[in-house]
């Protein structure tokens, strides 16, 4: 018996290959590279157009349209395929922030699912130099795409699949996606750059205005209070913040709710009942010279919020352990619900920004009807997503052009800089290597959206050079600080004050110079940064730091790690220098002036300490 469902299940195997091969609609090629387009039989057509290769660069528009211009219909699912040598492919790089960079094996499930609120549809094969070998992105990021990139075992080729359309579609008359092949020998970052440009470029998907504020070091409430927070506590807190150079407060979770059990039970009716004056919180805020920003859950409506029984049967799911409902936003009531009350927080109340969390989870499942009925005026998810969050910008630039919307790591995509200008780094709490390395991802593909860590925090009891590691990791993001300043041990102060006043003199050069990371790999153990004739480079591991740069007269070396030799590598005209070595609280521990007598020079220097290097 079990030889015969054996035989059946090989022999529904082969019937299934062959007809996913009579189903090719289309083959084309680029520069000789052959690229299958694959799909079910339907009334839709494929073909190409745009195909062109340009300085290392593929180009290819795929369309599927109905014949019958005048008709619409569900466009079917289908796939592009091809494959590729694995030469000098050390790993993939794609927006996942947990990311390990391991190509799988064709046998494996594993693939990037992009979406409006998940990840971004690109993905890179670099080289064991940090180069890149492929890059590809795709121009949806809206709807659901499958990327994946696999070697297979017998022949070492990557095995390459983009899956468009296999979430249920609205119906169309014709679908049409671009997509790009990055072939060029460039460092990864500037391929994956180069790409953030590309979709920023689509007027579909242009970002919004990034104010200033929004690149200053903040305060943040949530690792430091929770939704335990109280007024004349987070002001006391917000003045030793404004003192050290921290310029807006964000208040997290608990505003809303007395209810400190983890969980959003709740959530929903957005009534202050922590910050029970709220507008007078948000005044003396101004009143110390701060911008002050809201938290609030945009999906979540708790089992036991005040407003749940308004929404039965406007849902699109239930968390049992978030003890909440996720809204659809597919109803024109549900999404007019959430905007008045963020309009309410910026016209009434007065905050200055918002941060706008869980939009990762409007998305759909097993049971989602994907259709324009029943009081839905769409079909997509991703679409009424989209109209909620445009809308929004909309009204909220109205009142505050220079209003400022966080979200956090992972709907980071294309489209999502369209409504938002801070991105941060996905919740690690006291973990400066994780936090680093987000941080990295994040900034390859976020162009001149404000990147930010995660919330600091440390132990208070941490041998200060140990707690300024959580600071340094984060160096090339904007700085969100969420431990009790008033409790802070003085060393700890000391430091914290050194290094927000040296990042805020140098967020030029460490937020807008030339970003190099090194090391996929490695968790990126040096990340360099030059602007004009200023470098900063942060050194994470024991490697040698190069200063190349003929136009840079000040090179900056940050040593963020416990040992204290320092290796620098000069590769041009430096002959005398002068050596400034401080210790991580500031204070000077040598200075010296040095002819150089080789290209390399060995420097002792603190641990978490600043090593300044003047050309003389």
């Amino acid at each position: 018996m079990k030889a015969i469902q054996a035989l059946l299940f090989f022999t529904l195997l082969i019937i299934l290959n062959n007809v996913r091969a009579e189903n090719v609609q289309q083959e084309f090629s680029i520069n000789g590279q052959k690229f299958q387009i694959q799909s079910l039989k339907s009334d839709f057509s494929f073909s190409t157009s745009d195909v062109r290769m340009e300085n290392g660069i593929y180009y290819a528009t795929i369309h599927q349209s109905l014949n019958d211009k005048h008709e619409k219909a569900i466009p079917t699912t289908f796939s592009v395929k091809w494959q590729t040598p694995s030469h000098d492919i050390a790993g993939v790089w794609n927006p996942i922030f947990n990311n390990d960079h391991i190509i799988p094996a064709d046998w494996s499930s594993k693939a990037l699912d992009s979406m409006l609120t998940r990840n971004a549809p690109v993905y890179t094969l670099f080289g064991h130099d940090d180069v890149n070998r492929y890059t590809v992105a795709v121009s949806d990021a809206v709807n659901l795409v499958h990327l994946s990139a696999k070697v297979r075992e017998e022949d070492s080729m990557i095995y390459h699949e983009l899956e468009f359309l296999s979430e249920k579609h609205k119906a169309v008359n014709t679908y049409s996606v671009k997509i790009r092949i990055d072939m060029r020998s460039v460092p990864f970052y500037q391929s994956l750059s180069d790409v953030a440009s590309w979709w920023a470029s689509m007027p579909e998907f242009k970002p919004t205005h990034v104010p200033n504020d929004a690149t200053d070091p903040m305060y943040s409430t949530w690792y430091s209070y929770h939704q335990v927070i109280d007024h004349e506590e987070l002001l006391a807190e917000a003045k030793i913040a404004a003192s050290l150079g921290y310029k807006a407060i964000i208040v997290d979770d608990g505003w809303q709710t007395k209810d400190s059990n983890r969980g959003y039970a709740y959530t929903g009716d957005w009534e202050p009942e922590r910050l029970n004056n709220i507008e007078k919180f948000v005044d003396d805020i101004h009143q110390l010279g701060m911008k002050a920003l809201l938290w609030y859950s945009i999906p979540f409506v708790g089992e036991k919020a005040k407003v749940a029984e308004q929404f039965k049967g406007k849902y699109l799911s239930h968390s049992e352990s978030l003890e909440t409902y996720v809204l659809d936003p597919r109803y024109p009531e549900v999404r007019k619900y959430l905007i008045d009350h963020y309009v309410h927080a910026i016209k009434d109340w007065k905050w200055d920004g918002l941060k706008l969390d869980f939009i990762d989870q409007f998305k759909t499942n097993k049971d989602t009807v994907l259709e324009k009925r029943d009081g839905r005026d769409f079909a997509s998810v991703y679409e009424a997503v989209d109209k909620l969050m445009s809308d929004l910008i909309t009204e909220l630039t109205e009142i505050n052009p220079d209003v400022m919307v966080e979200f956090r790591q992972r709907y980071i995509g294309p489209a999502m800089r369209k409504y938002g200008n801070m991105f941060r780094a996905t919740d690690i709490p006291n973990g400066a290597v994780t936090n680093r390395r987000r941080i990295v991802d994040l900034r390859l593909l976020s162009g001149d959206t404000a990147v930010h860590s995660d919330m600091l925090m440390w132990h208070y009891e941490e041998p200060v050079e140990i707690a300024a590691l959580q600071l340094l990791n984060i160096f090339h993001s904007v700085p969100q600080l969420s431990v009790r300043l008033a409790e802070l041990p003085k060393s700890h102060l000391n430091m914290v004050t050194h290094y927000t006043q040296y990042w805020s003199e140098n967020k030029d050069v460490l937020l807008n110079g030339s970003f190099k990371p090194k090391g996929i790999f490695a968790n990126y153990p040096l990340i360099s940064s030059e602007k004009g004739q200023k470098q900063i480079i942060a050194l994470y591991d024991d490697v040698i730091a190069n200063i190349s740069e003929h136009d840079v007269n000040q090179t900056d070396i940050l040593n963020a790690k416990k040992s204290t030799s320092v290796i620098v590598k000069f590769e041009n005209d430096w002959q005398k220098v002068q050596l400034i070595v401080q210790d991580c609280e500031g204070n000077v521990v040598s200075k010296t002036i040095k002819r150089l007598q080789s290209s390399l020079l060995d420097v002792e220097v603190p641990a978490s300490g600043l090593l300044s290097i003047v050309k003389m």
